[in-house]
């Protein structure tokens, strides 16, 4: 929803004339631009289709940075101010030595035609690209049929942004010699100009901060520049494709390598540009993302935001065997250091920049990041490092949105705990709807979602963070709580997300809840009607009995283990994916299933027999060709049967020993030494190729309502789910529990803020509007808080704790706040 006199900062937009189901949802962002916004508006009523809307020059002068929340001193962003118009194309093919060639314009790069190899038009009058498997051809079919000849054919494929350019039509033969005369006047400025900036601006630059590991094509694609006005300077790069030079907020540079056709887009003076693309055949951030039609291949951030011992290994360690979760973990660093930096030094390091641009480069689009209740607050008696974690969230934004990456943000750890696992928090008991407290964490949890709901509904952020994981595996699959309580607790809140973003396509994220372990079957007919409503399923191979069979066994049990039920959930529910699943086929590795617990390959966990050895699944470095061989597949097939996933996880840190000793959960390792795939499109079909049983579902066979069309939100069943639920984990009436009251003042959360620095001159700053952190103004019910006097139990030991004489009943919730009206 738009802020009443907001201005929001001109973003590329190419004009149509037909429609588009990825694109049609600019009419929102755009409709701001007025004679108030910068830069000015340009009318596009007199542009031919496929034309590009440059905007006006932008003011010169000072420095940008970012006031994120809770920072007493604001961190760097780029320097310069730029133009974001039409990029300057990349060089034609040329013989010539030393001089880059565009994607699929020459022989000597023609092995890289491929339908992930180079960049098809976003838009094309002829035909819907998406619909014809990103065609490397901008004709959008053989030159022959098209009417050009090779030369013309060649001269067309300009750099990767060709969406930008006019679709072809017939001229006459004095228009065309026109055309030819005006590409050889280009071709000579071209050469003039980029030439000498090549040689003696980029060539010499240097090419710190480490490149990605993936897609060594050696093809500099070129770019579009931004000058920052002060003599000498050199200008940087603001988008570019395989082979360009990025550079960061601290002024390094690294270089960006993709084999896949994506491009990154960064414009200091429009820092909202959505135009990045992960891979050619993704779609880019300003197009909509097709649910149930295009293909997530993602990867998760996991122990970034919120720890966990088996990912951050050297955090735990020193404090070995008391740490054992980010409670206590945090207890012992605090105890040691009197603060909790080294948490926060984690959070600098662990993940960076470049880690965005490997994942595109890796062939993924998406990336799913757990974040922890207390990036928001912590209550008394907590001791997370509180309201900071968000700041880092914020970068992750800005970096998926350089790179083309879309986010689910998943809400890993709630108050009390929602399965007694270190991930969650604190180990131990389950006082998340279960026990004295349930209700109370609970609702606790629910304003944690509307908040963050609130945020990403807005429209500076919901095209990057469109999928929302409300809550991470809550439950043990051993009844801790009755499924009534967790259906009251989905549905509620996804009133509240529904509230917060509005229904149908475009309006806030898809809402994934998890099957919290009563299986994807027992999921069909909630909520049918419900907008975008998504199942999570976590498929791993190794927290029960060991497989006793040989790692080439393994490509085929994805395959049989998940293909036929996630294919029956799709045409039975709806959406369904999974969030998690990983190439361990046994569960060695350190801390994998806690710290101090063992390994139930080697018997030494839950008095399960001993199947092996873990050693030598630890040393990656003594696997051979077939084992890698083998894991690829696995990862292969996983990908088919389950269709949209993420892996878990991108990276695995070192021990103090300074090895990685759980390499079968780092898909960063196994791009690096050879065992993730190459490609992740080439999953497609991989169960039909080894045999075995197949995820039949046909793209695109979704119900309207179950992906934002008509009939989206019309729920006859949401009454049937009220809140608060009438039971809970061990406590028959929940009417008897403590609750807290509606009666706490509403927290949003802040976006990054340009404040002006260097010169001085305010004038030099860009109007960027980040948002105020709440979508919906007319949502202002008050924030769930304790009855002021009344002493609650622990609301982290409350399991069979006494229920307090105060507190019961007090100001209940009022009645389910009613969905928004239905798509129509």
């Amino acid at each position: 929803m738009a802020h009443a006199g907001s201005q929001v900062p001109y973003d590329p937009l190419v004009a149509q004339d037909h429609d588009d189901d990825h694109s049609s949802h600019h009419n929102t962002l755009h409709s701001h631009l007025n004679s108030n916004t910068y830069p000015p508006s340009h009318s596009s009523s007199s542009l031919p289709p496929g034309a590009y809307l440059p905007p006006v020059g932008p003011p010169t002068g000072g420095t940008i940075t970012y006031n994120t929340p809770y920072r007493d001193t604001p961190s760097p962003a780029p320097h310069q101010s730029t133009e974001f118009g039409a990029p300057t194309p990349g060089f034609f093919y040329t013989d010539q030595p030393g001089t880059r060639a565009s994607y699929a314009s020459g022989p000597s790069i023609a092995s890289r035609g491929s339908a992930y190899g180079s960049i098809a038009p976003l838009h094309n009058d002829r035909t819907d690209v998406r619909a014809s498997g990103y065609t490397d051809d901008q004709w959008g079919g053989s030159k022959e049929a098209s009417g050009h000849s090779t030369k013309q054919h060649q001269a067309g494929q300009l750099y990767e942004k060709d969406n930008l350019y006019e679709a072809p039509r017939a001229k006459s033969k004095r228009k065309a010699k026109l055309w030819i005369c005006v590409v050889i006047c280009a071709l000579i400025v071209l050469v003039a100009v980029l030439v000498p900036l090549y040689l003696f601006v980029f060539k010499k630059k240097n090419h710190s901060g480490g490149g990605s590991n993936n897609g060594n094509s050696g093809n500099n694609s070129g770019g579009g520049h931004s000058s920052s006005g002060h003599g000498d300077t050199p200008s940087v790069l603001t988008w570019g494709g395989d082979g360009t030079i990025v550079t960061k907020d601290d002024g390094s540079t690294f270089q960006y390598n993709n084999s896949f056709g994506g491009y990154w887009v960064y414009d200091p003076a429009n820092p909202l540009n959505e135009s990045a693309r992960a891979q050619a055949a993704s779609p880019p951030i300003s197009q909509l993302w097709k649910w149930g039609d295009d293909q997530i291949f993602g990867v998760n951030l996991g122990g970034w935001l919120t720890l966990e011992p088996f990912i951050s290994p050297a955090l735990y360690q020193p404090f070995e065997p008391d740490a054992v979760d980010e409670w206590t973990l945090s207890e012992h660093i605090q105890t040691r250091d009197g603060n909790l930096n080294a948490i926060e030094d984690h959070y600098k390091t662990f993940i960076t920049e470049e880690d965005f641009a490997m994942i595109a480069a890796a062939g993924l689009n998406w990336v799913r990041i757990p974040l922890p209740y207390w990036a928001i607050e912590t209550y008394p008696g907590e001791p997370f490092l509180a309201r900071t974690s968000w700041t880092y969230f914020l970068k992750a934004i800005g970096w998926a949105r350089k790179y083309g990456l879309r986010i689910n943000l998943d809400l890993h750890a709630v108050p009390g705990s929602q399965n007694g696992w270190n991930h969650s928090g604190k180990s131990g008991s389950i006082n998340f709807l279960n026990g004295v407290m349930g209700v109370a964490n609970a609702q606790r949890t629910l304003d944690y979602i509307r908040i963050l709901a609130e945020f990403i509904s807005q429209e500076e952020y919901r095209n990057v963070v469109p999928f929302f994981g409300i809550i991470n595996e809550p439950g043990t699959g051993m009844n801790n709580f009755p499924k009534s309580s967790i259906q009251a607790f989905y549905a509620e809140a996804y009133r509240i997300i529904r509230n917060a973003g509005g229904v149908g396509t475009g309006h806030g994220p898809v809402i994934s809840i998890h099957e919290a372990y009563f299986g994807l079957g027992g999921w069909p007919g909630f909520l049918t009607g419900a907008d975008r409503l998504a199942l999570d399923q976590h498929t791993y191979l190794v927290f029960q009995d060991q497989i006793q069979q040989p790692v080439t066994a393994f490509p085929t049990i994805p395959c049989e283990s998940w293909s036929a039920n996630t294919e029956a959930s799709l045409n039975a529910f709806g959406l369904t994916g999974a969030g998690e699943w990983s190439f361990a086929i046994n569960d060695c590795g350190l801390y994998v299933n806690a710290v101090g617990m063992g390994t139930r390959y080697e018997g030494t966990m839950d008095g399960k027999p001993r199947t092996g050895d873990c050693a030598p699944w630890i040393d990656y470095t003594t696997w051979d060709q077939s084992t890698k061989d083998s894991l690829r597949g696995l990862g292969l097939s996983s990908m088919d049967s389950l269709r949209d996933s993420f892996f878990w996880t991108w990276r695995i840190g070192e021990s103090t020993r300074g090895r990685v000793e759980a390499p079968f959960w780092s898909y960063k390792l196994a791009i690096q030494e050879g065992w993730a795939p190459a490609n992740p499109r080439d999953s497609a079909g991989q169960c039909a190729k080894l045999g075995s049983t197949v995820n039949g579902y046909v793209p695109g066979s979704l119900q309207s309502w179950q992906v934002g069309g008509a009939g989206a939100g019309t729920v006859p069943s949401l009454d049937s789910y009220p809140w608060p639920p009438t039971e809970i984990g061990g406590v028959a009436n929940a009417a008897t529990l403590p609750m807290y009251t509606a009666t706490g003042a509403i927290s949003t959360l802040p976006g990054p803020t340009p404040t002006q620095s260097g010169n001085g001159n305010s004038a030099a700053t860009p109007t960027v509007d980040f948002g105020n952190g709440w979508a919906n103004p007319d949502d202002t019910t008050l924030m769930a808080v304790p009855v002021s006097g009344c002493t609650y139990p622990n609301p982290w030991n409350a399991v069979s704790a006494a229920i307090p004489a105060c507190g019961v009943l007090a100001k209940r919730e009022p009645a389910p706040t009613a969905a928004p009206a239905p798509a129509l």
